[in-house]
């Protein structure tokens, strides 16, 4: 069987299950957020810092940021694995990329959990 370097350890069929994955769990934390626009009525300060404020809705908040950057990582890879021949400019790029999804990552760490 032939391994390509680029592939980390990867296959075609984890990037799916990764993509399906992640896909769903972005679409329930939609459909959560949507639900709590719905039904909450006339939204306060005090509404929304008591969504906020609660673990569950931090706890899905950072598995949803997670699932985003997962999916936004493998859609990225495929594409620069596909259009970008050239090995040296492929590895900057994957690497500017990697740097903007840890950003983002403890970005929305920060700002969720205040730390």
């Amino acid at each position: 069987m032939v391994k390509h370097v680029s592939s980390v350890g990867r296959n075609g069929v984890h990037d799916f299950l990764l993509v399906r994955a992640t896909a769903i769990l972005m679409a329930l934390y939609t459909v959560y957020l949507v639900c709590f626009f719905a039904f909450s009525g006339d939204i306060t300060y005090q509404l929304w810092l008591d969504f906020w404020s609660g673990t569950f809705t931090k706890v899905f908040t950072m598995i949803a940021l997670v699932s985003v950057l997962i999916h936004g990582w493998i859609g990225l890879w495929q594409v620069l694995t596909d259009y970008v021949k050239s090995t040296p400019l492929r590895g900057l790029l994957q690497l500017a990329v990697i740097a903007v999804l840890f950003g983002y990552f403890f970005s929305g760490l920060f700002v969720l959990w205040g730390a």
